[in-house]
């Protein structure tokens, strides 16, 4: 998962914010229970850029408004894990204070999909601004070390949202155009990690 890498927050891997995560939860609860709940089911769905997304907005505090593909052409797919459960990364995005989202959460149990930021928007999930303002980033439920996080369902579900991605906005499905988090220049994560089966999941990408 990535932290901070806003233009104006220079913060660290481990600067995650534990105790932010009430904070988080909280404010969660307080968009679903609250704006968009009371936005309906009609506006929820029309949030959602996939089908088959489950709305989970990330403080707007977490990434930066845009128009892309206008401001920005979308030309790559970041591949990153969350090094967290499922459920304390959409509360991370949620918090405020956490500085960092990504546009989708892939669950690794059963392949559910939240979508936290709408892809015309810049998720701040790459370290690197450049690659933020070009990317769509996914974020998958595990840790690098242990490849049992990476089930079928996560594979076919994310596979399924990139190929998606990449027909949407012509990006080639590849793995020059579809990377993980560590061949982002100047990161220091090593996600998704030797255990993520880039060749079953190009495969998978592409209709195999």
């Amino acid at each position: 998962m990535e932290r901070p890498d806003s233009p104006r927050l220079p913060h660290t891997r481990r600067s995650l914010l534990r105790s932010g995560l009430a904070l988080g939860t909280a404010a969660g609860a307080a968009l679903t229970g609250g704006l968009w709940a009371g936005s309906g089911r009609a506006s929820a769905a029309a949030a959602v850029d996939y089908p088959g997304a489950t709305w989970a907005p990330a403080s707007t505090a977490n990434y930066t408004a845009s128009n892309r593909p206008t401001t920005y052409a979308i030309d790559m797919v970041v591949i990153h894990v969350t090094q967290e459960t499922f459920a304390d990364t959409i509360s991370l995005f949620q918090d405020p204070a956490h500085a960092a989202t990504a546009h989708y959460v892939v669950r690794s149990a059963d392949g559910a999909v939240d979508q936290c930021v709408r892809e015309h928007d810049v998720a701040w999930h790459a370290g690197n601004w450049d690659y933020n303002t070009r990317s769509i980033g996914i974020e998958h439920e595990g840790w690098v070390d242990d490849a049992s996080w990476f089930t079928d369902a996560m594979y076919h579900a994310s596979a399924a949202l990139t190929a998606e991605i990449c027909g949407k906005y012509g990006i080639p499905k590849d793995r020059q155009h579809i990377i993980g988090h560590v061949e982002v220049p100047g990161t220091d994560h090593t996600d998704p990690g030797p255990n993520w089966d880039w060749v079953r999941y190009i495969r998978l990408v592409n209709g195999g």
